[in-house]
């Protein structure tokens, strides 16, 4: 007998109250509907909202902002040697291309300094700490790490070097020996909008320098669109002053003035004109981390700082290579972890690790078995003396808390509630699994472990193309905090329904829909292909395909069951 897919659980928004609806009364239905359920209940703050209006924060509100403003400014005017020291995935590569060239865009000494991911691992490290100085730098300023790294900080101070740092990341305890730190999350800092990424952060840097260091034609936004790269990248709540950046940055983005990501469009099959931020997070993205997850990030940094058309054009086509070959690493590693794990239902947090695993895939990986499993995973790489792990998470358990509490287990750890990753002596690893499970037993232990898929508003099938998708536009960019418009309709005759896809884990197929058919695509869903045709609800987003210069109105199937009694 033919198995169903595993069942999510569904959740639809409370229709819209009346006097919520009528303060809404300019926009179409469909749309007041989806502004009550992102929180804007009347007619200015829905606009602003739609408008993406909402004026940029003071960036001298952030701590230590003025301190390190002012220190940079003295290094550029007395020539000293700097360093921006970033991380290797999209948000810190951006992030340090953005410093670069805005430092150097005022007079500064400057150059990058990027750790490898196999060699030096995450964050700041003694050694390249001790390099940097012997070289003569006298100011090292982080982007997207360093809020815990306090032994680092205070030996570049006893080497004379003055740390300034600048990360999103959550805190734990004190930097005294740094010269200056900026993280909205810190305690007691007045900025408002806390969940700023790296990137977002040098821009406020470089906001707050082009405001003492005025220069004619030049301000901080000529650089938005490294800003909406990481910020969607590193999938940090597309709300507040994160959704200004990025429709801020995707126009710039659309204008083609950076030659290094015009050709990452390109070898990415996508109208660089009609950039998504869902287009960042599935296909930019991906390229720009392959480079540190196979070789260096050093070849995505390059590709950013280019004013080569022949330059970029290679290195994006390097960049898309090294993303086939992490497209296979990650299926072949994620086999094996799975054929440790075994019954992974019976957990209720799962790991793996051998040293077969590489290190700059284990996060991928731990990714893939949170989608199958909807548990906390954990994978990661056994290395002579020590493992290497990358930790992927649900909304239920957060996981660097967790860490937080085996901290005396670990040699460095760090990340947000979703994700995280840590390096463990090896003769703690199973001390450490074994503490981690009984936490996750202790919050997880009792409750329903069923992934949820939240829906807008349900509406007929017939109803669709009724729906504006120029009007569904204006609550762009969605992602992380501002999802797209979901729908749901019930019984809907699905005709011509055919696998896609080399191993055809994909569906595409036909809908009833009164008079007249609709083209639908549902990804990694063929298991449903032995029950069609049929009536099925639907849970949706409605999208344009374009396809030959034609476009049409597509539904993208988030989820679907069979329209049954008993479903």
């Amino acid at each position: 007998m033919l198995q169903k897919p595993q069942s999510k659980r569904w959740w639809i928004y409370p229709r819209i109250p009346v006097d919520v609806s009528e303060a809404l009364h300019e926009f179409p239905d469909f749309l007041r509907q989806i502004l009550f359920n992102r929180g804007y209940l009347d007619e200015l703050s829905a606009t602003e909202y739609l408008m993406a209006s909402r004026p940029l924060g003071d960036p001298f509100l952030l701590l230590d902002m003025e301190k390190a403003v002012n220190r940079i400014l003295l290094a550029c005017d007395q020539q000293e040697q700097m360093i921006v020291y970033g991380d290797y995935d999209v948000d810190g590569v951006s992030a340090t291309a953005l410093m670069v060239q805005v430092l150097k865009t005022i007079g500064a000494k400057v150059t990058r300094y990027i750790p490898n991911r196999f060699d030096e691992g995450y964050g700041v490290n003694m050694e390249a700490v001790q390099l940097l100085a012997d070289s003569g730098v006298k100011v090292i300023l982080t982007v997207d790490c360093g809020i815990r790294s306090p032994n680092e900080a205070e030996f570049a101070k006893s080497l004379g070097v003055d740390m300034i740092i600048s990360d999103h990341h959550f805190p734990k305890g004190e930097l005294e020996s740094a010269y200056a730190v900026i993280c909205p999350k810190r305690e007691g800092d007045p900025y408002p909008d806390k969940d700023l990424a790296g990137v977002g952060l040098a821009f406020k840097i470089a906001q707050a320098l082009f405001s003492k260091h005025k220069m004619n034609g030049i301000d901080a936004e000529n650089w938005l669109d490294l800003v909406a790269l990481g910020t969607v990248a590193d999938v940090v709540p597309l709300t507040g002053e994160n959704r200004v950046l990025v429709r801020r940055g995707l126009n710039l983005i659309h204008q083609g003035k950076r030659p290094g990501l015009q050709a990452l469009i390109r070898v990415s099959g996508r109208d660089p004109q009609r950039i998504s931020a869902s287009d960042i997070g599935f296909m930019l993205g991906p390229r720009l981390n392959a480079a540190g997850r196979i070789d260096s990030a050093l070849q995505a940094y390059e590709l950013l700082m280019t004013n080569s058309i022949e330059e970029a054009g290679s290195l994006a086509q390097k960049l898309d290579n090294q993303n086939s070959e992490r497209q296979r690493l990650t299926k072949e590693t994620r086999a094996m972890a799975e054929e440790k794990i075994g019954s992974a239902t019976t957990l209720n947090l799962i790991s793996s690790f051998d040293s077969s695993y590489s290190s700059g895939i284990v996060g991928l990986v731990a990714t893939n078995l949170v989608e199958t499993y909807y548990r906390p995973a954990i994978v990661g790489t056994i290395e002579e003396k020590v493992t290497r792990a990358s930790c992927r998470s649900i909304s239920e358990f957060h996981i660097t808390q967790a860490l937080d509490k085996c901290a005396d287990l670990l040699e460095r750890h760090g990340g947000h509630a979703m994700a995280a990753g840590f390096t463990v002596r090896n003769e703690n690893v199973d001390k450490l699994i074994e503490r981690l499970q009984a936490i996750a037993d202790e919050e997880l232990g009792g409750k329903e472990l069923l992934k949820t898929y939240k829906a807008d508003l349900e509406i007929p099938i017939e109803k669709v193309r009724e729906i504006s998708i120029t009007t569904l536009e204006r609550i762009q960019p969605t992602g992380m905090g501002n999802p797209e418009a979901v729908f749901v309709s019930r019984n809907v005759a699905i005709k011509n329904a055919k696998a896609l896809g080399a191993e055809k884990k994909h569906l595409k197929f036909t809908c009833q829909a009164g008079n007249y058919l609709l083209d639908a695509v549902a990804w990694r869903q063929s298991d449903w292909l032995p029950f069609l045709p049929g009536n099925f609800d639907l849970m949706y987003v409605i999208e344009e395909n374009s396809y030959m210069g034609s476009r049409t109105m597509q539904l993208n199937i988030r989820d679907m069951r069979p329209s049954t009694a008993d479903a």
